[in-house]
């Protein structure tokens, strides 16, 4: 596993989640067009990263799949009664696919699932957002990984 790929991975994890919400494409198409056309190939200029596609696929597939419970959780945890579907749509895409790896991805630490969706938060938004990320992902961390929350990084 390359640590650059997983980061890639998750950046196009949360691209496709907008553009199935926005655009109202099916998974499959997503899975179709990411890997043919936007992983590891340049588009306007910009060089896209190879990412580890089965862990795109993984945590796509599971996002979809959970979506009601992990959304039930999302705004459970957000504060002030901010609902999620008041949030942007990217925003929303970020934390689904980190919720995901939270509940779902034991295999990496839950400090690094935060990073990196904070990281991905970033490159969208201001530091408020990527702060309003870290928080969130935190809580679910804490609810359904307590016992984690020591561990290093192994992305």
């Amino acid at each position: 596993m390359n640590l650059d790929q997983r980061s890639a991975a998750r950046l196009a994890i949360v691209q496709a989640l907008y553009q199935m919400e926005v655009a109202g494409k099916g998974l499959n198409e997503i899975f179709a067009e990411f890997e043919a056309h936007w992983i590891g190939r340049e588009i306007e200029g910009v060089q896209y990263k190879p990412a580890e596609v089965s862990f795109f696929r993984d945590v796509l597939q599971g996002v979809l799949t959970d979506q009601v419970a992990i959304d039930r959780q999302i705004d459970r945890v957000l504060s002030g009664g901010w609902p999620l579907a008041r949030l942007e749509t990217v925003m929303r895409a970020a934390l689904r696919a980190g919720a995901y790896e939270l509940r779902a991805r034991k295999d990496v630490p839950p400090r690094v699932v935060i990073k990196e969706y904070v990281d991905v938060a970033a490159a969208f938004f201001g530091p408020t957002e990527s702060g309003m990320v870290n928080a969130v992902l935190d809580k679910i961390a804490r609810e359904e990984r307590a016992g984690d929350m020591g561990q290093g990084d192994g992305r």
